[in-house]
């Protein structure tokens, strides 16, 4: 059988936009460069729900580039924490004021100068400049590479080099010369809601009939799959430190590595004692400690195993934290900058106890067990 050429399949996805496909999301009101840069670059591994009300958020707070390049970082993350994957916020702010610095103030149009921008490459530069601008660029997300993965039966897994270079191969053939911006919406919203990773709608799905493997009955093989292997587990020991007024200790994380640049609690290191190590690194006299319950925090590559361990602290003479490096923290205030959801959860845990403890005056963080 002929398979129908890739303008008949550009042909039927922008006929199927124009009836079904999203056209009222927030970055698509205003589709600026800027607007659309800072929705794909949350929409990286991150459901369009979950996005939304963070876009809102951010662009009332940071409404061009000029006033995200202007920001502090922590303000920035503050505004990220929750969404995940913090290395997004920490490539914003940063090529923020890389356009400031380099263009002007005014986010690029040109391919080579986008794609070179932090935490882009040339997939999220193709969508920016095809969104905004209607330039004629292929993508290559997630959603992207399932649709023609599908659409044209390839198989290995997307990861690799051989498979990832088909489907650009594919995906700039498939890229039409006219309506590129509804094209590029049309096939990351087939992705997103038809032609989805489990179950897909094929009897919804405008392509379905020049489907490869939707023919063959096997739409389940493509893409394949990441080759499977146990996460290995890691572990940490995060103190949870009360001076005597209810403040919490918080450090500033080294800027690289997980949670890079977001505020947390010290770790305490394997084969280290708190009392000793708490008084060695952060010139503080601990209680001792009391270890609260263990739970699991899951990242792509690992899961993290956190005991969190409670205790009093009392200033000590023998030295002080580093400088702007760490703050006592009023649980009952806003959040000083960005924290990791497993950072937000013991503070919570942290600001009850504390509401139980002002409910029995005579008693305070330190002293309950």
């Amino acid at each position: 059988m002929k398979r129908p050429a890739p303008d008949d399949f550009a042909d039927r996805l922008l006929a199927w936009y124009r009836r079904a496909g999203r056209r009222d999301l927030p970055w698509q009101r205003d589709p600026t460069a800027y607007r659309v840069w800072i929705s794909e670059i949350m929409l990286q591994q991150t459901r369009v729900g979950t996005v939304i009300p963070y876009y809102e958020r951010f662009m009332e707070r940071f409404p061009d580039v000029r006033a995200l390049g202007a920001a502090a970082l922590d303000e920035v993350l503050h505004l990220w924490s929750g969404l995940g994957y913090y290395a997004r916020g920490r490539n914003l702010h940063r090529a923020a004021r890389l356009v400031c610095e380099r263009h002007g103030g005014r986010f690029p149009t040109d391919f080579d100068a986008v794609a070179a921008l932090p935490g882009v490459g040339p997939s999220t530069a193709g969508a920016i400049l095809a969104l905004s601008a209607g330039q004629r660029h292929a993508i290559l997300d997630g959603n992207v590479k399932r649709v023609l993965a599908r659409r044209f039966a390839v198989p290995g897994w997307p990861g690799t080099g051989a498979v990832a270079r088909r489907l650009w191969s594919l995906a700039e053939r498939c890229t039409p010369y006219r309506d590129v911006a509804a094209y590029t919406q049309a096939i990351m919203d087939l992705g997103a809601t038809v032609c989805t990773r489990t179950r897909p709608a094929c009897a919804q799905c405008p392509v379905a009939g020049d489907c490869a493997a939707y023919r063959m009955g096997q739409v389940d093989r493509f893409p394949a799959p990441r080759p499977r292997r146990e996460l290995p587990e890691r572990h940490a020991r995060m103190l949870i430190l009360a001076d005597p007024a209810g403040d919490v200790l918080l450090l500033r994380r080294p800027p690289t590595g997980i949670w890079g640049g977001l505020w947390g609690f010290p770790e305490l290191p394997e084969g280290e004692r708190a009392g000793p190590w708490c008084r060695r690194r952060l010139g503080l006299a601990i209680d001792t400690p009391r270890e609260g319950p263990a739970f699991t925090h899951t990242f792509t590559h690992f899961r993290l195993r956190i005991t969190p361990l409670y205790a009093c602290a009392r200033r000590d003479t023998d030295g002080a934290v580093e400088e702007g490096g760490a703050l006592w923290y009023n649980t009952r205030k806003p959040p000083p900058g960005g924290l990791a959801v497993p950072v937000r959860r013991l503070l919570a845990a942290a600001g009850a106890r504390m509401q139980g403890d002002r409910d029995e005056p005579d008693r305070t963080l330190c002293e309950t067990g």
